[in-house]
């Protein structure tokens, strides 16, 4: 079952954030008007998994941003010296 859901998500991540985003009117009307169908269900997947996608876009891209800014944080100043690290050999 894991296999079968990471192969859906490596699909999912190849599509464009855009183009899905453009569809959310049409999967987000679809789930109001419900129905008991397999069309409704699928529509509602839909439109969860294109939330989804755009969270984890949201959310990597605050990580990003953090990450790069505690990288420039640990960069050394112009003044740094570097020193050899205390190696010794242990047999």
């Amino acid at each position: 079952m894991e296999e079968v859901l990471k192969k859906i998500a490596r699909r999912i991540l190849d599509l464009d954030e855009e183009t899905l985003a453009k569809l959310i009117p049409k999967y987000r009307k679809r789930m109001t008007n419900f129905d008991p169908s397999q069309e409704w269900e699928e529509a509602v997947i839909i439109y969860f998994i294109i939330n989804g996608y755009r969270i984890k876009n949201t959310q990597f891209n605050e990580n990003i941003q953090k990450y790069m800014e505690n990288l420039k944080k640990k960069e050394p100043s112009e003044d740094w010296v570097a020193t050899p690290p205390d190696v010794r050999l242990i047999k």
